[in-house]
């Protein structure tokens, strides 16, 4: 296919505005690629219909792949002005961007095609058109430019390619280099044009694509194999795979549209996935980030820990958390210390630790597990992550521990132990649910943030235990109802030691009486408490109690005369 084919075409589909026939407009560019698109799979080079695939998302290479082109600005605009004429600079043509704004536009603004010199006819050895496979293998050998020499040489390579554009491959070729494609193609354009191209259910095309991250490929099977071809594909080690996601949901709704729950840990830390083949020369072992950057060299105690933990070929979903000399977890910040780091790892590992945590696995001894139920899928978690050779097995470091209930205050328990021990709280989970790579669904849910706070007296406390004997903690709650205060529950959470110890010095003045650890409080001091929702309640003398309280703070600026009354408790609930 010549690339002027590619980009009339292109041009024609960001012209049009309706999304049925942009799909449209999309599948005939894939069957056009497709028919006599050239060379066979097998030699290595992939056909034209997968370079399409990926050219009209804006992208040269599968996304699971991390090469880049490594291209910035200012050498597209040198190879744009070369291509443009000997009175013509890289300033110009930033200029030109400024007044334009686009940098397609800029780039079709020029006249290409009368430059001689190093590269004027890179990629096709004479001034025939350009093809859609001579941009890729220009730009393949683009990436892979290294070293000494090497930008001179990606510029050499870009002039090549502009200095044979016509007007309208200009555009979309500068567009492409820069990833600034944006023609109105995503993922399910593309996915539903391949399905309507080659005749396959887009199920069958959704599959492959999750298993794949490759919308090349999967367009290239569509055409030669069809639905056995898509249904053969399978999850492979060292190629990463989109993430599953989350959203925002409270407890109620988890537990009355799946009546038990799945309930996690969430921690503070950086997602990560990591492949390991014990079974290839010398192992292979590859961690990748949510957004499937390799980060393998920046993470050794991950490549460590599969070393001496796993035993068979694992793919696994988790995060990795940065520790004190305690093992107890660090803010997020500390983790980004670590993450992507190319230079002085060693250096950096000796200032701030990690340590893997998993909570899924997507592939174990050979077996794709996307489709699995969740509680399958950790059951295989934990059998990859146990020492088979224990007599009494017990599960590794590295497993991320999890509860099926149907219980809000069990589940409130394990989220106060969450914040206890240092995390962000829970997450959870419908324990039927498959693994959807890139989907934010409402299988999986963060507990959403509080929405609403009220301002409650403080009307009881208990003394901690263990390292906090000498604080007061678990606080209780109270409103005003005319004259009198009534209980709505008490609140643990969100409160650390030093915290504690500043909220110990402020109430202890105000001790009526103790009972054991038990201690009343005189009604002086306001909390203002955030909660995920408010329920009917014969615990609470108000007869209603804060589903999941969190300490948001002290309101100075308040007397218990100035508390929330049970009235507005009253219309909260109702409303």
């Amino acid at each position: 296919m010549e690339f002027a084919t590619f980009a009339d075409r292109a041009g024609t589909i960001e012209a049009e505005p309706a999304d049925l026939e942009v799909v449209a407009h999309v599948r005939d560019l894939l069957e056009a690629a497709a028919d006599g698109s050239g060379r066979a799979a097998d030699d290595g080079d992939p056909r034209t219909v997968e370079i399409v695939a990926r050219f009209v998302q804006g992208r040269v290479f599968p996304a699971w792949d991390s090469t880049t082109l490594d291209i910035g600005p200012t050498t597209c605009y040198e190879a744009i002005a070369r291509a443009a004429g000997t009175n013509v600079d890289a300033d110009d043509v930033e200029d030109r961007l400024a007044e334009i704004g686009e940098i397609g536009d800029v780039a079709a603004s020029y006249d290409f095609g009368g430059q001689q010199g190093l590269g004027a006819f890179t990629g096709g050895g004479d001034s025939d058109a350009l093809t859609v496979r001579e941009v890729y293998e220009t730009l393949t050998e683009l990436a892979a430019a290294e070293g000494s020499g090497s930008q001179d040489r990606k510029i050499d390579l870009l002039f090549g390619l502009f200095n044979r554009c016509s007007s309208a491959e200009a555009r979309y070729l500068a567009r492409l280099v820069l990833s600034e494609m944006r023609i109105g193609v995503g993922e399910g354009t593309v996915r539903d044009a391949t399905a309507d191209a080659f005749d396959v259910p887009v199920e069958h095309v959704e599959r492959a694509l999750q298993v794949s991250n490759d919308y090349g490929e999967v367009a290239r099977i569509a055409d030669e194999a069809g639905v056995d071809g898509l249904d053969a594909m399978d999850l492979e080690i060292g190629r990463p795979v989109q993430a599953m996601l989350a959203q925002a949901g409270t407890v109620t709704d988890a537990i009355e549209e799946w009546d038990a729950a799945a309930v996690e840990w969430k921690y503070d830390g950086a997602r990560i996935q990591l492949h390991h083949d014990p079974t290839a020369d010398g192992a292979e072992t590859r961690v990748f980030s949510r957004n499937m950057e390799e980060v393998t060299d920046a993470l050794p105690e991950v490549v460590e820990f599969a070393a001496e933990t796993l035993d068979v070929p694992t793919i696994l979903d988790g995060e990795v958390v940065a520790v004190d000399e305690a093992g107890d977890p660090l803010p997020f910040q500390e983790v980004l210390k670590r993450f992507r780091r190319k230079h002085d790892v060693a250096k950096a590992r000796e200032e701030v630790t990690v340590r893997p945590v998993f909570f899924d696995c997507l592939h174990a001894d050979g077996a794709d597990l996307l489709g699995e139920p969740l509680t399958s899928r950790h059951e295989r978690l934990e059998a990859v992550l146990t020492d088979a050779a224990d007599a009494d097995p017990e599960p590794v470091e590295g497993l991320s521990l999890l509860w099926l209930t149907d219980d809000p205050d069990e589940i409130e328990s394990i989220d106060a132990d969450a914040l206890e021990a240092g995390h962000e709280g829970i997450m959870l989970k419908d324990p039927e649910s498959t693994y959807s790579p890139g989907r934010r669904g409402k299988h999986w849910r963060k507990r959403k943030p509080d929405v609403e706070t009220l301002d409650c007296v403080v009307t009881g406390a208990e003394w901690g235990e263990g390292r906090r004997a000498t604080y007061l903690g678990t606080f209780e709650l109270s409103v005003r109802d005319g004259d009198e205060l009534e209980t709505v529950g008490k609140v643990a959470t969100g409160i650390t030691d030093e915290k504690l110890a500043e909220l110990t010095e402020l109430l202890e003045p105000h001790i009526a009486a103790e009972e054991g650890q038990a201690v009343e409080l005189e009604p002086a001091v306001v909390f203002e408490v955030g909660y995920e929702e408010i329920q009917t309640s014969p615990t609470y003398s108000a007869g209603y109690a804060l589903r999941f309280p969190r300490f948001v703070g002290v309101r100075h600026d308040k007397a218990p005369a100035d508390a929330d009354t049970l009235e507005r408790v009253e219309s909260l609930q109702s409303s």
